[in-house]
């Protein structure tokens, strides 16, 4: 059965509720999930991330009771996403013959085709209101750059890009997938140090691992020197470490983050459009995501993230960073690993104690996690304890977070029964403290894997979960 929250003096105490109040199954903590969830259907339009919440455009009320069993918020809009796909062919047709456009795609929000332009034009007028023509001031260009400090790769005796997400072939072969216009050059050699030196690989081996067109800017490396490993781990440049743990797509609306070897080299930013077509000047590339977070020469090809989901690789952005603009593009990742059939790499998201005493009672896991906005800090615990949990159980989190009453703080038995500790809400906020127990009546299985889950549905607030333990 679910549990209820009450605060208590002695700390807050989760206590059983009836069935009729909650269903057994917990819902999903995030818009993502519900994304995830969330089939889609002739009456959809297109979906984004608005306060955390899942929106999802419709057209009857078929398709609004389908978005709001699923836990989304359906918004009714006049075009369907088959004539949003006719109106963004027509204006495909068009913007191939014009001068000086920066992008174009689907906007679900404004229920439109949006094409953003650097000069004045009237070339899409007769499309009607389901056209929205904006007027920019900046160039999108792909990005390349000098030697720095952090993780590079060179091809050849070019100027450096950054290394994207490691992947592995069928054979077992090692790779790494990174941005195609820093690997146009068949058979070229790839490097970890500048000068030529320290050489990892090869690039766009055969001359067929490469795209730099309409189709994507994505091409792989290919790992054979001696020496060379690859690993999960993704550099975040002085922040808690990021386990790539698997593969996504972006919502508008998400939070992300990308490394890069160029410095501020660790930069976030709200995904603003997906599936657009980014006129570069000397190329057009179709399929690309924008976002709000800046990038700089030498950034290409590094990784894009949603919290510890591969989602992109970088492809370029602005010359200047300009605040709440489009600043910076990523190649979706997926794309890269289904063209090439490749395995992302990936590692456990949180190892727990690797060899527990089968007598302890009392586990814990002390890897950093960072809490962020609207996304969810995952933790496990693997307890070997024999026979039935001790009711109530008692669970401490440690770590710090600006404002406690942003998370929703919930824990998953082995039996995959969820108990929420504590539920996002409140009109001021508070911070964590240091250390906080709380206590759940659970009758369950003690061995196996516990997981302790922190979802920040606020804005503007983060933090760190440092420790959490758990006695059973």
């Amino acid at each position: 059965m679910k549990l209820a929250v009450i605060l208590l003096t002695a700390g807050l105490v989760a206590t059983p509720v009836s069935a009729a109040a909650y269903s057994e199954a917990a819902p999903p903590d995030t818009p993502q999930e519900i994304a995830a969830q969330l089939a889609t259907s002739p009456g959809q339009a297109g979906r984004w991330i608005d306060h955390g919440r899942l929106m999802v455009a419709v057209v009857d009320e078929t398709a609004a009771a389908q978005v709001r069993a699923a836990g989304a918020i359906p918004q009714y809009v006049e075009r369907d996403q088959q004539q949003l796909d006719h109106l963004l062919a027509q204006v495909d047709r068009i913007a191939r013959s014009q001068q000086g456009l920066q992008s174009w795609g689907i906007d679900p929000v404004t229920n439109s085709v949006v094409v953003k332009t650097r000069t004045t034009t009237n070339a899409f007028a007769t499309l009607g209101e389901g056209v929205r023509v904006v007027r920019v001031h900046s160039d999108f260009r792909q990005q390349s750059g000098e030697v720095n400090p952090g993780d590079p790769w060179w091809p050849g005796s070019e100027s450096n890009c950054s290394v994207g997400f490691p992947a592995t072939d069928a054979q077992g072969n090692k790779h790494f997938l990174t941005a195609g216009h820093c690997t146009n050059d068949a058979n070229q050699e790839a490097y970890g140090a500048s000068g030529q030196t320290n050489r990892l690989g090869t690039s766009n081996v055969g001359g067929t691992r490469s795209v730099n067109a309409r189709e994507g800017d994505m091409g792989v490396v290919a790992v054979t020197e001696p020496g060379w490993t690859v690993s999960p781990n993704v550099n975040t440049w002085g922040q808690p470490a990021v386990t790539v743990t698997g593969a996504a797509e972006a919502i508008v609306g998400d939070t992300v983050c990308h490394s890069g070897n160029t410095a501020p080299n660790w930069e976030c930013g709200t995904v603003t459009a997906v599936n657009q077509s980014i006129d570069y000047g000397n190329v057009v590339i179709d399929g690309l995501s924008t976002t709000t977070a800046c990038s700089e020469g030498g950034d290409s090809g590094g990784a894009w993230l949603r919290g510890n989901q591969a989602v992109g690789l970088h492809s370029g952005g602005n010359s200047t960073c300009s605040p709440n603009e489009d600043n910076s593009i990523f190649q979706p990742v997926t794309e890269a690993l289904a063209k090439w059939n490749l395995t992302l790499l990936t590692g456990s998201s949180d190892p727990g104690d690797p060899d527990p005493d089968p007598g302890e009672r009392t586990y814990s896991n002390g890897t950093d996690y960072p809490i962020r906005d609207f996304q969810v800090a995952v933790s496990s615990v693997k307890a070997t304890t024999t026979g039935r949990t001790n009711s109530p159980v008692k669970v401490t989190v440690e770590g710090n977070h600006t404002c406690l009453e942003d998370l929703n703080i919930s824990l998953v038995a082995p039996s995959g029964r969820w108990y929420y500790l504590q539920r996002s809400g409140g009109l001021t906020c508070h911070p964590l403290p240091a250390s906080k127990t709380y206590s759940v009546a659970a009758d369950e299985t003690a061995a196996g894997t516990w997981t302790l889950r922190i979802g920040d549905n606020g804005y503007g607030d983060t933090g760190t979960l440092t420790n959490w333990s758990i006695t059973l």
